[in-house]
């Protein structure tokens, strides 16, 4: 098992031996993707090769469309989850100007050269090469003559709505947190360290965790979410605000989490945050006093939605 970032812009480098492969950004890793892993894991084991799978980062939308980077997975999660599907190496390329500029036959020549895989798994819109010329006739004609078994796997339906990574943003930028984790098969999280924050929770009776999410980690929208987090094995039921506290002026997007039923201290603690519902927006009032009512609120409603408590071994953060 091993996760990696190859320069695929230099010369090729020799991965394993052989595999059956599926490749594709997979950022969010939805339960398209999973199917795809899946296929692929299935297919290594009829041929009795090793599982790969080849991912890419940067984006190829930060790369070459000039977005800022916002991902539904950093590469650590994405690979993560990868391996928990089965597959048993999975090599993070190292997306660049030079790899977009690659032609197709090219690109398809160092993968082989790498992983040499007898089968191929891509999604049916999956292209790549330069100007995406390499689509998925090109790629099976590539296969014959490079030896790999071009599989295409269907594009996946939810409720009549395609499965995509883009529905899955735009649901997300909606704060529409419990379709997102219908199309994600997982509810959507975050997670970071916990670091000060200007200690306002705990003067209105709530004390919160202020998250450190990395910059380039995509967020719901600014609101209040019933939301469980975990540490080590450990997970809380809590009410989470994203958001920049209109309340108490101009502030930074932050996201504060109060955990019920927990006192200690969390600070240089790293949790995770998974959004299962949101409550309400994100609103400016009055005065603090009306905020601490709201909030109270938004508790009691959580304890009707969230699940329990529940600690592993005993091993509760300062509980």
């Amino acid at each position: 098992m091993s996760d990696f970032i190859v320069h695929w812009a230099a010369e090729p480098v020799a991965v394993a031996g052989a595999t059956a492969l599926t490749m594709g950004v997979f950022d969010g890793l939805h339960v398209g993707h999973q199917a795809l892993i899946r296929e692929t894991v299935a297919a290594a084991q009829r041929r009795g090769v090793r599982p790969a799978g080849l991912t890419f980062y940067p984006s190829p939308d930060v790369v070459i469309r000039h977005q800022a980077p916002s991902y539904l997975l950093l590469p650590e999660e994405r690979t993560a989850l990868m391996h928990a599907l089965g597959l048993e190496m999975v090599v993070v390329a190292r997306f660049d100007t030079a790899l977009a500029g690659l032609r197709a036959t090219e690109f398809m020549q160092r993968l082989c050269y790498s992983f040499h895989p007898s089968e191929v798994w891509v999604g049916a819109d999956f292209a790549l090469g330069r100007g995406r010329e390499g689509t998925v006739s090109v790629l099976r004609g590539l296969g014959e003559s490079l030896g790999y078994d071009l599989r295409v796997l269907p594009r996946q339906h939810i409720g009549g709505e395609v499965v995509s990574s883009t529905l899955i943003r735009s649901l997300l930028d909606e704060g529409l947190v419990t379709k997102v984790a219908t199309f994600l098969g997982r509810a959507y999280s975050v997670s970071g360290p916990v670091v000060p924050g200007n200690g306002r929770g705990r003067t209105l009776g709530f004390a919160t965790a202020n998250v450190a999410v990395p910059a380039e980690k995509r967020l719901p929208a600014d609101g209040v979410y019933g939301a469980t987090v975990s540490h080590e094995g450990s997970q809380w039921p809590a009410v989470v605000n994203v958001g920049v506290r209109p309340t108490f002026g101009r502030n930074a997007r932050t996201v504060e989490a109060h955990l019920l039923d927990f006192d200690g201290d969390l600070y240089g603690r790293y949790l995770t945050v998974a959004f299962l519902e949101r409550l309400r927006g994100e609103r400016r009032f009055a005065d603090p006093e009306d905020l601490r009512r709201q909030v109270a609120e938004d508790i009691a409603r959580a304890r009707r939605i969230l699940p329990a408590t529940r600690v592993v071994d005993g091993a509760g953060v300062g509980v």
